[in-house]
């Protein structure tokens, strides 16, 4: 058998028919009767845990992990509503996937990271190839996360990890992850992968810097007080349009800040690792981002650019193909920015440029993905957390 993959969406309002349609047609398209694990991506229009549960009826109760998105993507239908479910059911002889969850994450990131390590590693094998973590939006760091992940890792070595943050539909209020039947929010949910395969991946933000070097001069974890000695606000105000600090939504999809690649990362990425100013402070002129910053760190004010991300995309693929080769992918992952979605692209134009992506890797291929809060991939053998980037990768 090898391994069988199969992708059903569905974009009905009723959750219980929305899951059951989208979980049949992901068996159906896989050609088996019950599959061996699930990867399930949704929005959160839906009563979470009521989608969860028809999912789960219709495959007999197969392990699943995944999370809400601000959109689904898959080769048939890019889906930024309430309403998109996208459910990937995969059969293997070759490989095998255990799950795991933790929650309260909020807490401390860090016993977080240190939980989930512990819990997989009882799981891990020796050929254990990668794993995807699916964490909630508004509560993770990924630094201290990592960090104490890392520290005894699953299998005893070095282990690439993909994945994407949980989204919602920008309201900012509550994200969903899902493992097995369980639906919870402040929480990680994370899936292994081992067995025999290969993993092919790309990163590409397409984001730019729009001044010169500044340095953080205080900070304190993933919290910006001042930069350059002036309040972080301030510095940000010299490239805000007129009245667009009200609306922050907006103005945290136009500007980002670019942290200085590490240098052994530089030849094969960028030059910038790119952080979303997920909330600001107007009483104490601050910015929270997604990772640690610390005093006398390098930062640059970024903006996305089309063509950098169009560019970016092909350039995706034909890292993904160099690496494949002339052996065809037995499913395709997508991690993808929501600052990369429609507030930047008109929807044909979206449509098209994804299309464009999965034509030059495989119009066949299973694929499934969501428009996440921040993205997970490595870079060379180093584990990177991105923003306003796309991380795709392949299995085969």
């Amino acid at each position: 058998m090898a391994t069988v993959a199969g992708v059903g969406h569905s974009i009905r309002r009723n959750p219980s028919e929305a899951g059951r349609e989208a979980a049949l047609l992901a068996l159906e398209r896989a050609g088996v009767d019950k599959a061996d694990f699930l990867f399930v991506f949704a929005t959160v229009g839906y009563n979470q845990q009521a989608l969860i549960d028809s999912i789960r009826k219709a495959t007999s109760e197969t392990p699943l992990s995944g999370c809400s998105g601000e959109g689904i993507i898959t080769q048939e239908a890019v889906v930024e509503t309430g309403f998109g479910v996208s459910v990937m059911a995969i059969s293997s002889s070759d490989l095998r996937f255990h799950n795991a969850s933790v929650r309260g994450i909020g807490r401390d990131c860090g016993i977080a990271g240190q939980q989930l390590a512990l819990d997989i590693r009882r799981l891990a094998a020796p050929d254990c190839i990668a794993c995807f973590v699916f964490a909630d939006g508004l509560s993770f760091n990924f630094d201290p996360f990592v960090s104490a992940f890392e520290k005894n890792p699953p299998g005893g070595r070095w282990l690439p990890l993909f994945g994407g943050l949980a989204a919602d539909n920008w309201t900012l209020q509550k994200t969903f992850q899902y493992h097995n039947g369980d639906v919870f929010s402040d929480a990680i949910s994370c899936a292994l992968m081992s067995g025999k395969g290969d993993v092919a991946w790309g990163v590409n933000h397409g984001c730019m810097p729009v001044g010169s070097e500044l340095k953080v001069t205080r900070c304190k974890g993933n919290v910006i007080y001042e930069v350059d000695g002036t309040p972080a606000l301030d510095v940000l105000r010299d490239y805000l349009d007129e009245g667009s600090e009200k609306d922050w939504n907006k103005t945290s999809l136009n500007l980002c800040l670019g942290l200085r690649a590490p240098e052994g990362l530089r030849q094969d990425y960028s030059e910038h690792i790119i952080r979303y100013m997920m909330k600001k402070d107007d009483r104490e002129g601050s910015v929270t981002i997604q990772s640690d910053v610390c005093e006398g760190d390098s930062i640059w004010i970024m903006r996305r650019d089309k063509e950098l991300i169009t560019e970016g995309l092909g350039a995706t693929a034909g890292s993904i193909n160099e690496k494949t080769k002339t052996k065809r992918p037995d499913f395709v992952l997508q991690f993808d920015c929501v600052g990369r979605g429609r507030v930047v692209f008109r929807e044909q134009e979206k449509i098209e440029m994804i299309r464009a992506l999965q034509r030059k890797i495989g119009q066949d291929i299973p694929w499934a993905g969501f428009y996440t809060y921040g993205e997970i991939g490595p870079v060379k053998s180093k584990n990177v957390f991105h923003n306003f980037t796309a991380v795709v990768l392949a299995v085969s």
